[in-house]
């Protein structure tokens, strides 16, 4: 019962971030480079920070945390958060010319499967002697296979969709439809993105010893965000200075809107990694297969809710009934991935 509900927990937090990108359709007047730092403001620094909090004991302070862990790891954390920050700008893109179910279904489909192998395999080359590859179970081999032939499935669905579609029902579906494109910055993001994991895996002793079971692991994703916010903002300051937008921040009149859209976005996102600090209380020891997995199975579970608003958002229509049912299969697949190593 105990691991139905941290499923649970973790599916509420994949169906807010499969939802984030929901507002960011009502920012007025602002560039794609002005509202991206700003949301990224809230989901990459504010709403962390406060989370990472929660796992502070009273009498204690971050400060005191970081500056009393192993700097390495401290170090790793935030490297594998930039690099994980490239994920992050070029996983938009994938959306871009692919929508959001399509994008968000190869991009965090690869993130799942790497992500949850790159960790071990990292720790294990730097700590050799710490057993790290003893966590890569058959179950968990299993498990992040059938992700992926979910993953492999929904592609097809994708490639079904590019030859069915005329270009104009392309463009009504996705501005900027363009397959080949999309699929290589969408596979990019997967394996950048993974690098998520591999952060929370070098951070997962970053913690008071009194802090509570369902907050720990938040300080460690303060950390990565950090990273990954720095990567963000760079990038995104270097397009206002090309684009000249640097304007969009002196819009008085569309502030108070977008603040809160940016906000609300910020917040939805943020969603699946507090959601997922609190579901692997329930899912058993750090050594469980479903605890190794639970990253993985929080990305299938982005896929299927991405995909759900693909659906809502009119993305699939024109397609016919045999490319639709490609997809329906491919999203079964996926939620099947989601409790197989329980069952195993």
């Amino acid at each position: 019962m105990e691991i139905i509900i941290g499923l649970l927990i973790i599916a509420v937090g994949a169906f807010c971030q499969s939802s984030s990108y929901v507002p960011i359709n009502k920012i007025k007047d602002w560039s794609w480079e002005s509202y991206w730092i700003v949301q990224g403001v809230f989901a990459w620094l504010v709403l962390p920070l406060l989370g990472a909090l929660l796992a502070v004991p009273a009498g204690h302070s971050l400060c005191e945390l970081f500056s009393g862990a192993d700097p390495f790891n401290v170090g790793m954390t935030v490297f594998f958060g930039v690099l994980w920050g490239v994920g992050g700008l070029t996983f938009g893109l994938s959306m871009r010319y692919l929508g959001v179910a399509l994008g968000q279904s190869i991009a965090l489909g690869t993130c799942a499967a790497l992500g949850t192998v790159m960790g071990p395999l990292m720790l294990h080359v730097i700590y050799p002697e710490g057993g790290h590859l003893e966590k890569l179970t058959w179950s968990v081999i299993i498990g992040v296979i059938v992700t992926l032939a979910g993953i492999a499935i929904i592609g097809i669905a994708g490639g079904m969709k590019s030859k069915s579609l005329s270009e104009e029902e392309k463009k009504a579906a996705v501005k900027d439809f363009n397959f080949p494109k999309g699929i290589l910055i969408a596979l990019l993001a997967g394996f950048m993105s993974g690098c998520f994991n591999v952060g929370l895996s070098f951070g997962e002793n970053i913690c008071f010893a009194g802090s509570d079971e369902m907050f720990k692991t938040l300080p460690a994703t303060f950390l990565v965000t950090l990273g990954g916010f720095v990567t963000n903002a760079v990038y995104c300051f270097c397009q206002n200075q090309k684009n000249g937008t640097w304007g969009d921040y002196a819009k008085g009149s569309v502030w108070g809107n977008n603040l809160l859209f940016c906000l609300l976005a910020g917040a939805l996102w943020y969603s699946q990694f507090f959601g997922l600090s609190l579901g692997k209380k329930f899912l058993g020891s750090p050594d469980s297969t479903m605890y190794v997995l639970s990253f993985c199975i929080l990305m299938a579970l982005n896929v299927t809710f991405s995909n759900v608003w693909g659906i809502i958002l009119k993305e699939w229509k024109g397609c016919d009934r045999k490319t639709i049912t490609v997809l329906v299969i491919g999203l079964v697949v996926l939620v099947v991935s989601t409790f197989l190593p329980q069952l195993l």
